[in-house]
C-alpha cells in the first residue's frame, strides 16, 4: 500500500472517529433534553397540567395525538423519548399509552413516502407500494387489538408494571442503581443550566420553555444521530438486511431487529429494503418479517432515555416497557393466530392493487391518513 492509500485511510479513520464522538455527543443531548422536560412539565402548575390530562383523557384523541405528531415529527422514537420525560414528571402512564399506540402507526409514514421514489415505472411502484403499507397494516392491526385491551382492562399498564418491578428487583434500574446515578450525574449540569437562565420568567412560562428546548432537543439530536448512524452502519446494516431479507420468518424478524437497533430509526431500516420490494427481489410477504423486527429494534432509543430521568423512574421505565411490550406482544399475537398472520400482507397487497399505480392517489392516503384524519379526529374527540 503506498502513501496516497495510507493517506486516505488515516482520513477516513479519523473522520469515522470524529463521527462516532458525535454520536456520543449527541446521545448526551438526547439524555439531557428528556431531563429537560421532565423538569419543565414538573415546573408547569397544576392547572396547565390539568388542561392537559382533560385534552388528552380520550385514549382515541391520545392515539390521534401520537399519529398525528409522530407523522410530523417522522420518528417515533423521539416521541416515546418526549413522552417518558413527561411521565417521569407527573403525566399519568393512563394518558401517556395511548400516545405511545398512536406513536408506533405514525412511524409508518416514512416508508410510503420513500416507495413515492419508484413513481417512474408502476410495477416497481405498486410493489414498493405494498412492500411500504404492509408496515401500516400490521401497526394499525396492533393498535386495534391492544387499544381495545387497554382501554378496558388496562392490559399494558398491568403486564408492565410486573415487568418493571422485575427489572427493579435485580438492582439495574432505580435511584440505587449505577447508569442512572450517572447519567443523572453528567446531565444535571447542563439540565440546572437551562433551568436557571428560564427562571426569571413565570412557572408556566418557564415550564413550557424547557419543554420545548428539550422537544427540539431531542428532535435534532435523534435526527443527527440517524444521519450519522446511517453515514458509519448503513452499509453494513443494509447487507445484513439483504442476505437475511426474505429467507423465512424468524431471520427477517432478527435482521429487522439488528438493523434497527444499529441504526436507531425503524423508518430507515425499512425504507432500505423497500427497493428490494421494488426490484421484484423480494416479495411482499418476504418484507413483512423485517418490518415486524423493525418495530421491536426502535423501542431501545425510550429504554435508554429512562434511564436518564430524575423524577418518577418507575413509571418512566414502565412507558418505555410499554413501547417493547406492544411491539413484542403485538408481533407474537398475530403470528400465532393462523388468520391474523399474514393479514397485514394480504391488506398491503389489496391496497396496492387499488391505488399502487396512481401517484396522486398514494399521495392522498398519506395526507388522509397520516395528517387530516389524526387532526379531524383530535378535534372531534376533544372537544
Amino acid at each position: 500500500m503506498n502513501s496516497y492509500d495510507n493517506g486516505k485511510s488515516e482520513d477516513a479513520l479519523g473522520v469515522a472517529l470524529l463521527n462516532w464522538v458525535s454520536v456520543a455527543f449527541l446521545a448526551y443531548l438526547l439524555f439531557c433534553a428528556v431531563g429537560l422536560i421532565e423538569v419543565g412539565f414538573e415546573t408547569l402548575s397544576s392547572t396547565k397540567i390539568d388542561l392537559i390530562m382533560q385534552f388528552a383523557t380520550n385514549p382515541v384523541a391520545g392515539v390521534l395525538v401520537g399519529v398525528l405528531a409522530t407523522a410530523l415529527v417522522q420518528s417515533s422514537s423521539a416521541i416515546t423519548a418526549v413522552l417518558v420525560g413527561m411521565v417521569a414528571g407527573g403525566l399519568p402512564l393512563s394518558i401517556a399509552i395511548p400516545v405511545v399506540i398512536g406513536a408506533n402507526f405514525g412511524t409508518t409514514i416514512t416508508n410510503s413516502i420513500v416507495s413515492l421514489g419508484f413513481a417512474r415505472n408502476k410495477a416497481d411502484l405498486k410493489r414498493a407500494f405494498a412492500a411500504a403499507t404492509v408496515h401500516d397494516a400490521f401497526n394499525l392491526l396492533c393498535l386495534f387489538i391492544f387499544l381495545g385491551l387497554q382501554i378496558s382492562f388496562g392490559v399494558l399498564e398491568k403486564l408492565t408494571a410486573v415487568l418493571a418491578y422485575q427489572i427493579d428487583s435485580l438492582g439495574i434500574y432505580g435511584e440505587a442503581s449505577f447508569i442512572p446515578g450517572a447519567l443523572q450525574a453528567i446531565t444535571h449540569p447542563f439540565v440546572a443550566k437551562i433551568q436557571k437562565l428560564t427562571s426569571s420568567f413565570s412557572p408556566e412560562a418557564s415550564g413550557a420553555i424547557l419543554c420545548l428546548i428539550g422537544l427540539a432537543l431531542i428532535v435534532f439530536s435523534m435526527s443527527m444521530i440517524g444521519q450519522l448512524l446511517r453515514s458509519l452502519l448503513v452499509g453494513k446494516a443494509r447487507r445484513v438486511a439483504q442476505a437475511i431479507v426474505g429467507k423465512n420468518l424468524w431471520s427477517g424478524i432478527g435482521s429487522g431487529l439488528g438493523a434497527t437497533m444499529l441504526l436507531q430509526s425503524s423508518s430507515s431500516t425499512t425504507s432500505f429494503v423497500i427497493p428490494l420490494a421494488a426490484s421484484g427481489a423480494v416479495s411482499t410477504k418476504g418484507i413483512y418479517p423485517f418490518t415486524i423486527g423493525a418495530n421491536i429494534g426502535t423501542c431501545i432509543t425510550a429504554i435508554l432515555a429512562a434511564f436518564a430521568v430524575v423524577g418518577d423512574q418507575t413509571e418512566a421505565l414502565e412507558l418505555a416497557l410499554v413501547h417493547l411490550s406492544y411491539n413484542v406482544f403485538g408481533a407474537l399475537i398475530i403470528l400465532a393466530v393462523s388468520p391474523l398472520r399474514y393479514l397485514p400482507v394480504r391488506l398491503a397487497e389489496k391496497l396496492a392493487d387499488v391505488i399502487g399505480t396512481n401517484v396522486f392517489a398514494i399521495i392522498a392516503y398519506i395526507i388522509c391518513v397520516f395528517l387530516v384524519i389524526p387532526a379531524a379526529g383530535i378535534w372531534i374527540f376533544s372537544s
